[in-house]
């Protein structure tokens, strides 16, 4: 007897819903295998600041996630404290140099004596 056909295609035999039956595991498989995958990325990226806080002990994945976090958020924290801390010192200047253009411009109007002026110009230049 000659080989049937059918046994050399057998996705014919299959239905669609038993196809995804069987594609179903792999699909989680690949899932998991890419959440595992990021999740010990996060471990060797941040792996100094997990010893940090907890030195010489075996992180979990949810350990690991819950540490990232933290972490991110500290991070955000201060780039927004350094922001703040720049701006400040930028509205600062920016008044600072404001206030220099109306003395220099008070000055000019009210003819005071020149040696004043210049004390009080060397004074603001400080």
């Amino acid at each position: 007897m000659a080989p049937s056909t059918v046994f050399l295609e057998p996705d014919n035999l299959l239905t669609p819903k038993e196809k995804n039956k069987l594609r179903k595991p792999v699909v989680e498989k690949m899932r998991r295998d890419r959440i595992n995958s990021s999740i010990e990325q996060l471990k060797l990226l941040l792996e100094k600041e997990f010893q940090r806080h907890q030195p010489n002990s075996k992180l979990e994945k949810a350990d690991i996630l819950e540490m990232t976090v933290s972490y991110l958020k500290q991070q955000t924290q201060l780039q927004m404290k350094r922001s703040f801390h720049k701006s400040s010192q930028f509205d600062f200047r920016e008044g600072y140099s404001r206030c220099l253009q109306e003395a220099f411009y008070f000055l000019s109007l009210h003819k005071v004596r020149t040696e004043t002026q210049t004390k009080l110009l060397s004074h603001f230049q400080k």
